[in-house]
């Protein structure tokens, strides 16, 4: 024992004494026997990390199979997915989860089809541990399942289609036409219809392509509680809505309209006179003889007699005397202006006599119709006073706002020439057969009846109906649940033909005002009993430029004379149709109706991008990508969705 200061300290003599005492380097005995645990803990948490990291992508990829699968899927009445919606489903899991991510050492991926005709899967990986491999722990397999769906809840859905003559050609043709002879046909209810004969894979044989395409790929996405409603608007010039709504009520269309037309006005010279001389007759039989064969009216040919006489007495005190008897061909002489017709059996669909002509002709309405007032030489339209033909939900309730019945049979051009103005041109005509009802002058092209075509075929200008200046395309077809078959018949029929002039005003007007939910054909786009409001869509589809012409008899009249849209500039005639033609676009989409666009062949003109739902404009150079481009906006309508 020793002291050091006064203090006692006791030295260890053992082995053991001599640890106990010595604290040096305790620290890392300490931390060398905890590093077991901690090595275990930070080992459970990365490895259970790159778990949760490697479930999640699982999840994903089983999402993505799982979409792709339906998106691919052909509906059928098998239990089991498609060939096509499987290799599709599984190109699309592997492409999101790569075999030996994250050391995975399996990924499996069964996409199944639902009894509900939606698309399921189950996903699984077998994920090695890292760290937690030192203590043992075994390969953990993680599994996910997954389900995709279409959500198509009730929607009505209109197609505006452009089938005017330009549709015959191919999209290698171009915008400028092919030059297709035009060739009439006799229509279901006996009247002459008209069409430009189609190439070969022509834009309008595309066209009842995608049509039919669109309606598979949301027939192959409903369940059996969805309610899809479909509508057709043909258009070109004018549009065919003249039954639809007559459907709704007689009132709708006016009873009396002013064509551009023609009246006789009496009898003009037909060549040379001839005379007679009676001997030795009264003057009371003399003046028998002053007669006009027929009475009235003129003969097949449109010719007549018309007979004067002159008599005089043998003597001064003589009964009896010579009567000279002249008799003067005569024809009809037409006034060509604006005239007033009765209307009221036209639009009913009946033949009615054509007031126009003198060979007892017969016309029946086809349907097209001529808008009611407007508002001429507006290059903007304020959306809460919108006149009356831009105005979707008016109803017809004066000869304003009620429509007009399309009458070509007997419309007329009044010339070129000085003689011929605004007002009216007196012409008598020289065509033979017959006198008046069709007339060729090298010096006045103009003054010939809109339908004269394959009677009277030269000159060029007088082809209104092979160049387009007049045309009546396929009735409308209002808001109804189709069937396919209903579909196929309505793009196939044999009057979805070709013909006529492109004017996007007249077809998107009738696409909106037919759609509207606020609007005359209300009835056909309300809800189902206990359902919300159906989604409403408009598929407006165009070949071509907006191309009003000023001479062309359409939806307004003949702008020429009418002067309904332009007021009378002709110049801004394409403007002011530009302008009714957005302002309509954005009619529709105040109603919320979604507004896809898609230019065929046609590139995309501002009005068209303007007039489209954003981010709803579509480009098609083709057949085959006019199908894509409706595929697609079918894939919207329906709505893809994760549901699990």
């Amino acid at each position: 024992m020793t002291t050091k200061h006064g203090m006692q300290t006791i030295k260890a003599t053992t082995v053991l004494g001599r640890l106990r005492n010595d604290v040096r380097g305790n620290t890392i005995a300490i931390m060398a026997a905890a590093m077991i645990p901690l090595a275990a803990l930070a080992g459970s948490a990365i490895d259970v990390a790159r778990l949760y990291v490697v479930k999640v992508r699982l999840q994903q990829a089983c999402d993505a199979g799982a979409l792709a699968g339906r998106k691919f899927m052909t509906s059928s009445n098998l239990t089991s997915l498609d060939k096509t919606a499987t290799d599709q489903a599984n190109a699309f899991f592997k492409n999101n989860f790569r075999l030996g991510w994250m050391g995975t050492k399996t990924a499996i991926f069964t996409p199944s089809k639902t009894t509900d005709q939606q698309v399921a899967g189950v996903a699984s990986s077998s994920v090695p541990m890292t760290i937690m491999k030192m203590f043992g722990a075994p390969d953990v397999t993680l599994s996910v399942k997954c389900e995709a769906r279409y959500d198509v809840a009730d929607a009505d859905i209109m197609f505006v289609l452009d089938t005017t003559g330009s549709m015959a050609c191919t999209t290698a043709d171009g915008t400028g036409g092919c030059s297709q002879p035009v060739v009439s046909y006799r229509q279901d209810d006996g009247n002459t219809g008209y069409y430009v004969t189609e190439k070969s894979e022509s834009k309008l044989s595309g066209l009842r392509s995608a049509v039919l395409n669109f309606y598979d790929t949301l027939a192959g996405n409903v369940d059996p509680t969805t309610n899809i409603r479909y509508g057709f608007v043909t258009y070109t010039s004018t549009v065919n809505a003249g039954y639809a709504l007559t459907s709704l009520s007689p009132d709708n269309l006016v009873k009396t309209w002013n064509y551009e037309s023609r009246r006789i006005i009496g009898d003009a010279n037909n060549g040379q006179s001839s005379t007679t001389t009676y001997k030795n007759i009264t003057q009371s039989a003399c003046n028998g003889y002053a007669v006009r064969s027929p009475s009235s009216g003129y003969t097949t040919s449109g010719t007549a007699t018309a007979s004067t006489v002159a008599w005089t007495g043998n003597t001064s005190t003589s009964n009896v005397g010579t009567c000279t008897v002249t008799s003067q061909p005569v024809k009809p002489n037409w006034f060509y202006t604006q005239v007033n017709y009765d209307v009221s059996k036209y639009i009913t669909g009946v033949a009615v006599p054509d007031p126009s002509k003198i060979t007892g002709t017969t016309a029946k309405w086809q349907g097209c119709i001529e808008e009611r007032t407007t508002t001429a030489g507006a290059s903007s339209f304020n959306q809460s006073s919108l006149p009356a033909d831009l105005d979707p939900d008016l109803p017809a309730t004066n000869d304003d706002t009620r429509w007009r019945p399309m009458w070509p049979d007997v419309i007329y051009y009044r010339g070129t020439g000085t003689s011929a103005t605004n007002n009216g041109v007196t012409y008598a005509g020289n065509s033979a057969t017959p006198y008046g009802d069709y007339y060729v002058n090298a010096n006045d092209q103009q003054m010939t009846a809109y339908t004269n075509m394959i009677a009277n075929p030269t000159p060029a200008w007088n082809k209104n109906i092979s160049f387009g200046y007049v045309s009546c395309g396929k009735k409308v077809q209002r808001l109804a649940k189709l069937s396919r078959d209903d579909v196929d018949d309505y793009v196939n029929a044999s009057d979805f033909k070709a013909q006529g002039g492109t004017y996007h005003d007249t077809g998107m007007i009738w696409g909106t005002r037919m759609i509207s939910p606020t609007g005359m054909f209300a009835a056909d786009t309300a809800p189902w009993p206990g359902r919300s409001a159906p989604n409403r869509y408009i598929v407006f589809m165009t070949d071509g430029d907006m191309t009003p012409n000023y001479d062309l008899y359409g939806m307004y009249g003949i702008e020429r004379y009418d002067k309904r849209v332009t007021g009378g500039d002709s110049s801004d005639q394409l403007d002011d149709h530009n302008a009714r033609f957005v302002a309509e676009c954005t009619a529709a989409k105040a109603r919320n109706i979604k507004v896809f666009v898609v230019g065929f062949g046609q590139t995309l003109t501002t009005q068209l991008t303007a007039c489209a739902s954003p981010g709803q404009a579509y480009y098609a150079s083709d057949n085959d990508s006019l199908q894509a481009a409706f595929k697609s906006i079918a894939n919207q309508v329906a709505m893809l969705r994760i549901s699990k």
